[in-house]
This record gives structure tokens, sequence and C-alpha cells, in this order.
């Protein structure tokens, strides 16, 4: 039996948890600032046992993963560079920026630790340890960055232990993986956040504002609710690469001011055409950097219990439903219900369920 250590039992972690105990003959304990995220975790049947000592079962773990925002990962990194004898499990991390943590993984090499990056690029709309699924991964990229005196067999081994997510593995360079996650990644989530306070400013002054977006929106900005502590984490690790993007942002921002000015329909025709372009011709089923979401909209009449019906429908097939919206703006979007699900497995079945039973349904691509 191996032994894995597993800090910060949430999402993520319980998730690739999940996927070892799946593949290997392991015992998996749990260490988590927040006691209460173990025990449910051992509940749960993601963990074995809960660790109320760091040191002690990270000095005898055969792998050790790091599942924590950044800067806390950081830290712990400090505390395990610090054990003596040298910890010998192959040491992994699944932080959302690359450089900073591998600088600091130099540390633990020089004491003799192997430590791997990783970053796997999924979510769900749901966060903590009881959302866990040993599919949530599945056909997701999970990016690699291991530091240039990592041996290919150590590699391999990473790759082992994660073989059971079904992931889609990269090896990239650190400032490589930072680059593109900020584009299509942390990049976005600063613009949505822009563009809801934008909103915002001028809610307060005309409160039709906060009522017209509540569809299309609603919808091109849901990242920005994201947690605000992590994106904070994130841009500040990965600012470099961000004020780069900002600045280009300004100069195609000042470009489209002098489209919009000129009023040349010719210039804005090739403009957003060239964006429509190259934007259906993005992969539609992969999962990429910012996690797609499973949403169904469905044509329901105004009418008594014809919500019901549709909830009974689902629920009799143990599809299961994690947000419902009545939409009132409907701009673009096909469907006065939106139904939003924890996969896309879950939205195509209850797709194909309402169609049997005449509903007219609607997948954004």
């Amino acid at each position: 039996m191996k032994n894995v250590l597993l800090i910060g039992v949430g999402l993520i972690g319980g998730s690739i948890a999940l996927t070892i105990k799946n593949e290997h003959e392991a015992v998996i304990a749990g260490y988590d600032v927040q006691a209460a995220n173990c025990e449910t975790a051992v509940k749960l049947g993601v963990i074995d046992r809960v660790s109320y000592d760091l040191q002690r079962d990270a000095a005898n773990a055969d792998l050790i993963i790091i599942a924590t925002p950044v800067e806390a990962t950081l830290n712990i990194m400090d505390q395990l560079s610090s054990i003596k004898p040298a910890i010998k499990a192959l040491v992994m991390d699944v932080g959302s920026t690359k450089n900073t943590i591998m600088k600091k993984a130099e540390t633990l090499a020089e004491n003799g630790i192997v430590f791997i990056g990783g970053h796997p690029m999924a979510g769900s709309h749901k966060t903590g340890v009881e959302s866990a699924r040993p599919h949530l991964l599945e056909n997701a990229f999970y990016i690699l960055t291991p530091s240039s005196i990592t041996s290919a067999a150590k590699i391999e081994e990473a790759k082992d232990w994660l073989k059971g997510t079904h992931a889609k593995f990269i090896v990239a360079e650190p400032d490589e993986h930072d680059f593109l996650t900020g584009i299509v990644s942390h990049f976005p989530h600063l613009i949505a956040s822009s563009l809801v306070r934008l909103a915002q400013k001028h809610a307060s002054d005309n409160p039709l504002v906060q009522q017209l977006a509540a569809g299309g929106f609603r919808d091109i900005t849901r990242i920005a609710s994201s947690s605000p502590k992590m994106w904070s984490d994130i841009v500040s690790q990965n600012k470099e690469h961000l004020l780069s993007l900002l600045n280009e942002w300004k100069e195609e921002m000042d470009q489209v001011i002098s489209f919009v000015e000129n009023g040349d329909q010719n210039q804005l025709f090739d403009y957003f055409n060239g964006a429509k372009l190259f934007r259906d011709g993005l992969p539609i089923r992969s999962k990429g950097a910012i996690q797609p979401f499973s949403d169904l909209y469905v044509d329901i009449l105004d009418t008594a219990g014809a919500l019901s019906k549709v909830t009974t429908l689902l629920a009799e097939s143990q599809i299961s439903i994690i947000n419902i919206t009545i939409l009132e703006v409907r701009e673009g979007l096909n469907g006065v219900l939106r139904l939003s699900f924890q996969n896309d497995t879950d939205r195509d079945n209850a797709q194909q369920l309402l169609h049997q039973e005449n509903y007219l349904t609607h997948i954004t691509e």
C-alpha cells in the first residue's frame, strides 16, 4: 500500500483523490486548515483518514498533492522544505499559476525533493469536497511543469499517479503556462469583471440596467462570480503577462473606438466577422481553460404546473439540476427556462428526455 497525503481537501483535491483510489492501492490522508473538510471527506469516502500532523504524514508519504490556493501553496512548500530528513515523496500542486511556484520549487530541489507543478484545467459550478467527482477532469487538459532537472521517469511517475483522471497531459515550461492561461483564462476574468463594474456604475442612475442585464449580459459575465480571493491571488502572481495583455487590449479598444467614430460599416463588418470566424473555429466539446457551462434552454408556456412538470420529468430519470433560471431578457437566447447541470452528459440526457415529451430545447455553443 502506498501513502498519499492530500493537502487542501476541496473540489479539485478531492476529485484527484477519488481517481487515485480507483487506480492505485493507496491510503489517502487529508490535511486541511478547515478540519471539517477532512471529516466530511472521510464520511464521503474521498479520503481514508484525517491528518493531524502534517510533518509526520509528509515524511511517510509516497505522493503529496498540494491542492490549495497559490499563496497557501507557497507557504506549504516552505514547510515541506524544512522537514528533516528530507521527504522522499513526489510532490505536486494544482495551482493556476506556475512561475512563482516553480521558483519556490528550487528550494525543495536543493533538499533532494522532487516537485512537479501541475494545473488541471477543469472545475465545476459547485465548490467543496462534497462536489468532488472522479470524472471531473476527464478529457480536460492537465498541464505539468517539471523543473529542468526533473527526470523523464519522474514525469511518467506523475502521469501514472494521475492516470485515473483520464485527462490530456501537456508538459510545458512554467512561463509558457502562465502566458497561455493568462490569455485564455486570467485575462477574460479581468474583462468580465470590468464589464460588470461598468454596468454597476450605470445601474445606480438607471435601475433598468440591472433588470435588462439579467439575460445575455449575465451569461457572458458569469465568470465574474468566481472567488474574489482566488482571482486576486492569480492576478498578482501572473501580473507581468496580464499587464502586457491589458496594454494590448487598450490598443485593441483604441482601434475599435476609431471604427465606431468613422462609422465605416466595412471596417465594423470585418472586425466582427474576424472574431466570429475564429470563435466558430474553436473546439466545441473540448474542455478549455474556462470551465464551460452545461446549460440547456427550454421553451415552456407560462401556465400553472409547467415548471414542475419539467423538473419532475428529470427527477424521475435521476437527472440532477444544479440551477434553474427563468429568463425575462432573452435576446440572443432560445428559451424561457435555463437549466444548469453538473456536466454535459446530464444536460444531453435531459435534452433527449425533454425532446421525447415534445419540448423545444436549445444548447448554446
